[in-house]
C-alpha cells in the first residue's frame, strides 16, 4: 500500500518548525517522568526498603535523563553508524534536529547520567535504574512512531497485505513497516511486561531485576525486528546475517541476564530503611 503522506513539521512559524520526531522526544520524557514519580509515590511497589528517591528528587533527574538520550543518542549514531562524519563534516555532528539518533547511544547516556546522578545524592543506583527502566518503553514507543512518520528506518521488502511503498527508500518496492513493528515490541509489549514486573509480581524489590528484564526483552525484541529491517545502506555487510542492531544489543542480553541473576539471588529486605530525604535537592 502507498505510504500515507505524512508531514513532518506539525507546525511551521517563519524558520522555526515543530517536528513530530521533536514532540515524540517530548512526549516519551514527559509522560516518563510522571509515571516514575508515581511509582516513587507508590511505596507498596517497593517492600521494606521503600522508594529509592523522592518525586522532587525525580524532577531533578528528568534534566540529567534528558542530556542523556540526547548527547548519548547523537554521539552514539555519529560513532556506531555514520563515523565518516567526524573527519568529512564534523559540524554535522551537533545537527540533531537534522535526525540521525541512536537508541545504543542513548541508552548508555542514560546509564552514565543515572549512575552519576545516584553517586551526586547517594541513592541505589540498581533500584533507581528499575525505576528508569520501566519507563523507557513509553519513550520508544514514541520514536518509533515518529521513525514510520518520518518514512525512515523502513524494512526490507516483502509481499505481506500491509507493506508500504516508502518515498525515501525506492518509491516502488513494498517493505515490512518495521518502525510500527518495534513500537509494539519494544512499546508496548515490553512496557506490559515491565508492568508486571513493578505492580503485579513485586520485582522492584529485587535490586536491578525490572532493569535486567528492559535490557534482555529489549535487545530480544530488537534483534528479531532486525530480520525485518532494511539495514543501513552505508554500513558494510557483515557476516551471518548480523546487523549493527543485532550486535549493539548482544551485550544488553549479557548485562540483562547477570542484572536478572543477581537480584533474584540476593536475600529480600526484612526491615524499612530510612525514607530518603524530602528536602529538593539542587539541579546542577
Amino acid at each position: 500500500m502507498p505510504f500515507p503522506d505524512f508531514d513532518p513539521v506539525l507546525v511551521q512559524i517563519g524558520p522555526f518548525a515543530i517536528r513530530w520526531y521533536a514532540l515524540a522526544y517530548v512526549a516519551g520524557i514527559l509522560l516518563g517522568w510522571r509515571y516514575v514519580a508515581g511509582m516513587m509515590k507508590n511505596q507498596a511497589l517497593w517492600g521494606p526498603r521503600g522508594a529509592p528517591a523522592t518525586p522532587a528528587q525525580i524532577d531533578d533527574l528528568i534534566l540529567w535523563i534528558t542530556l542523556g538520550i540526547i548527547l548519548g543518542g547523537r554521539l552514539g549514531h555519529v560513532f556506531f553508524y555514520t563515523p565518516s562524519i567526524i573527519v568529512q563534516d564534523p559540524l554535522q555532528i551537533v545537527k540533531v534536529w537534522e535526525g540521525g539518533m541512536s537508541f545504543h547511544g542513548g541508552a548508555l547516556g542514560v546509564l552514565i547520567a543515572v549512575f552519576a546522578f545516584a553517586g551526586r545524592n547517594k541513592i541505589d543506583v540498581l533500584r533507581l535504574g528499575d525505576a528508569v527502566a520501566a519507563c523507557a518503553p513509553i519513550g520508544l514507543f514514541f520514536g518509533r512512531i515518529a521513525n514510520f512518520i518520518n518514512g525512515e528506518l523502513w524494512g526490507r521488502p516483502s509481499n505481506v497485505p500491509w507493506a508500504f511503498i516508502f518515498p525515501q527508500a525506492d518509491g516502488v518496492t513494498p517493505r515490512h513497516p518495521s518502525q510500527l513493528y518495534e513500537a509494539a515490541l519494544e512499546g508496548v509489549v515490553l512496557f506490559l511486561i515491565l508492568r508486571w514486573a513493578t505492580h503485579r509480581a513485586g520485582l522492584l524489590q529485587r535490586r536491578g531485576v525490572v532493569a535486567g528484564i528492559f535490557l534482555l526483552g529489549y535487545a530480544v525484541f530488537r534483534t528479531f525486528v532486525e530480520n525485518f529491517r532494511e539495514p543501513d545502506r552505508y554500513l558494510q555487510h557483515f557476516p551471518l546475517g548480523l546487523t549493527m542492531g543485532m550486535m549493539l544489543s548482544a551485550p544488553m542480553v549479557i548485562g540483562g541476564l547477570f542484572l536478572i541473576w543477581r537480584g533474584m539471588r540476593e536475600p529480600l529486605a526484612t526491615q524499612a530503611a530510612s525514607p530518603p530525604s524530602q528536602a529538593k535537592t539542587e539541579t546542577p
